[in-house]
């Protein structure tokens, strides 16, 4: 009996170890890391993308752009709501969401593209 339990445990542990982020986790991380630190944020949601290295001038300018949205300029940061998530086919998930600031709302916008069944979603796009 001891060795199904433990059976059963491994198994457990090598789905959740294996187990993918989805477009919706990998959302949710970035929205956790903006409320910290929103350069950070895009360097974070970028560093899982093996093709974003190539658009270091591009992130570089993003970061830019989220580190202007200032209490000052935007007000305080309240939160995000999703407005719309679609998903074409089993590759491709576009999620738009309104950040809520205390002045004026500002739209982010992920593209999340995976090339191949197998392999995993990444972003192709944001903001």
């Amino acid at each position: 009996m001891k060795n199904i339990i433990a059976i059963i445990g491994f198994v457990a542990l090598a789905i959740s170890l294996s187990a993918q982020p989805t477009p919706d986790d990998m959302a949710a991380t970035f929205f956790a890391d903006f409320k910290r630190d929103k350069s950070l944020a895009v360097h974070n949601i970028y560093q899982t993308s093996p093709w974003m290295a190539r658009a270091s001038d591009a992130i570089s300018n993003m970061k830019g752009e989220v580190e202007k949205l200032t209490p000052e300029y935007v007000g305080e940061y309240y939160g995000f709501s999703l407005i719309c998530s679609k998903q074409i086919a089993d590759c491709f998930v576009l999620q738009s969401y309104l950040l809520r600031f205390g002045r004026q709302p500002i739209r982010f916008t992920f593209e999340f593209y995976k090339p191949d069944k197998n392999g995993r979603f990444f972003p192709c796009n944001s903001m």
